[in-house]
């Protein structure tokens, strides 16, 4: 090996060891679909996956939200007192004051990134697909801490006519029109935050898109992605859980 491949060697080296500290690989875009059960988002995240480069992956049963409240925890906490107090050992929050919260964000990234997301290395964007965005009341800053830890992130929202959510056996527990008015909150909450995000979120409905694909070819352009009508509908031909 030349000198000057030995040199580009290196420089490929420090540059990795350098995406490894800042969290993990710098070249990755994000999309999260936001939504909630039995609304068809499976199908979404299948066509989703039908683009070049993207790898979206399902539900992880919200797991991403106990990384959230232990940044949060954190963060809170090493401002209760002043930053001297607690450096002090006699402090019963001794270390606190300098909790490193870019580090945290870094290792959020770094962690979902090697265990939830596992981009392969043609993987352009990555991202899942989740329902239980209705467990928390802190709607907004917790998309607020998702754009942190994956930079430039984007949240695709998918709904459904709730008339046929509610007859799935999902649904189907309680008293049906306190049920009816959970989802419409839901909804409600999901769109709202959506609407703050500005051209951060796009918002599609299920039965729009079932009844006519070519519907998706904004969502596709919002993406930045050619829209291909064969490969939608080949994929919505497939059985997908709805």
């Amino acid at each position: 090996m030349s000198d000057a491949e030995q040199l580009r060697a290196e420089v490929r080296r420090l540059r990795a060891k350098v995406r490894t500290l800042r969290g993990g690989r710098d070249d990755l875009s994000y999309v999260f679909v936001m939504t909630y059960g039995r609304s068809g988002s499976t199908l979404l995240m299948g066509l989703l996956n039908t683009i070049p480069g993207y790898l979206v992956r399902g539900e992880n049963d919200d797991a991403m939200h106990f990384l959230y409240d232990f940044h949060r925890t954190c963060v809170e906490r090493s401002t209760f007192w002043p930053i001297e107090r607690m450096r002090t050992k006699s402090n019963p929050f001794f270390g606190m004051g300098d909790f490193p919260a870019g580090s945290s964000i870094a290792g959020a990234r770094r962690l979902a990134l090697d265990t939830l997301l596992r981009p392969k290395p043609d993987t352009r964007v990555t991202g899942y697909k989740e329902i239980r965005w209705w467990r928390h009341e802190d709607l907004d800053a917790y998309v607020a801490w998702l754009r942190e830890v994956f930079p430039g992130a984007r949240f695709l929202v998918n709904t459904r006519e709730h008339a046929d959510v509610l007859r799935s056996k999902w649904w189907a527990k309680g008293d049906p029109e306190t049920t009816a008015v959970h989802l419409a909150d839901i909804e409600r909450r999901m769109l709202e935050t959506a609407g703050r995000l500005g051209e951060a979120a796009y918002h599609v409905h299920f039965d729009d898109y079932v009844r006519d694909p070519a519907v998706l070819a904004p969502m596709f352009a919002w993406l930045g992605e050619e829209y291909d009508e064969a490969a939608v509908r080949a994929t919505m031909e497939k059985k997908h859980s709805v």
